[in-house]
């Protein structure tokens, strides 16, 4: 009887394992050399073939010698953003803010994007003037249609930013929890502490599979700054094997860059936008 109790259990424990497994595998991975690093996304599944294929992939490598240089352009991208409830969201391969449905949106050609989640990469995906810095916050954008419209931020080490400083906390509390959630409170998107007085506009991709090339990047220009210890804290919050979740920059393909300079600061009701489509 004693030994069919211990089978038991034992079945039990591993099947609890098998499960937790099955609960925190993510399909793809960013370590070069792993099963599904980047440079194998292409093959490991088949609706993620444009990895690998696509002619308009990102991140890129963004400098002015590759970018058309634009002043105060009549195509306009405005901003209407406000404060809402937000949550944190450990993914396993990154940290990520998840607005409420009324946190705001941007509009672009006429196009409405809602703001629908923000999260980090560290390092930075984008490079700028052939160098990767040390993060990159992605503002993620979605239209009615599924169309995506991402605003990047480019962080080099330096002094604490303000906004991870506030939710250092919370993110310390779903540290190594798969799908951790906490509640942040109520919080303004443009918290995040950038502008649009200069900016990199281009057409490209998701920058983890599927790789949709469906997305209009807009990088901010001026580059922010973010703490050694902040680095550790959103990096050692993810799961092992995402200390970096930063995809390798991609061919540009005779793509047109644009680079938006503003004469004047803008302001979020009215800032300069060039058509990319």
């Amino acid at each position: 009887m004693n030994n069919i109790i211990i089978l038991f259990v034992t079945f039990l424990a591993l099947s609890s394992s098998s499960l937790a497994a099955e609960e925190t595998e993510t399909a793809f991975h960013y370590k070069k050399g792993a099963q599904a690093d980047p440079s194998k996304w292409s093959m490991t599944k088949k609706e993620w073939k444009i990895c690998g294929t696509g002619k308009r992939q990102s991140p890129i490598d963004l400098s002015p010698k590759i970018a058309r240089l634009v002043h105060n352009s009549t195509k306009l991208i405005q901003t209407y953003y406000k404060p809402v409830d937000a949550t944190l969201k450990n993914r396993g391969y990154d940290i990520m803010v998840s607005w409420d449905d009324d946190a705001g949106k941007i509009v672009i050609n006429n196009t409405d994007y809602q703001l629908v989640q923000s999260h980090w990469h560290a390092p930075s995906e984008h490079f700028l003037n052939g160098e990767r810095l040390a993060m990159e916050l992605h503002m993620v954008h979605k239209s009615e249609e599924g169309h995506l419209a991402v605003i990047g931020v480019l962080f080099r080490e330096g002094a604490p930013n303000a906004f991870i400083s506030r939710i250092m906390g919370k993110i310390n509390m779903i540290a190594n929890i798969q799908d951790g959630v906490a509640t942040i409170g109520r919080l303004h998107p443009k918290d995040f502490g950038w502008d649009l007085t200069k900016f990199y506009e281009y057409s490209g991709s998701l920058t983890t599979p599927p790789c949709t090339e469906d997305v209009i990047w807009t990088i901010i220009s001026k580059v922010g700054t973010v703490s050694r210890e902040q680095i550790k804290v959103l990096v050692d919050a993810r799961r092992g094997g995402f200390e970096e979740n930063a995809r390798p920059a991609q061919p540009l393909n005779n793509r047109v860059v644009y680079l938006n300079e503003q004469s004047i600061r803008s302001t979020p009701s009215s800032q300069g936008q060039i058509n990319i489509n």
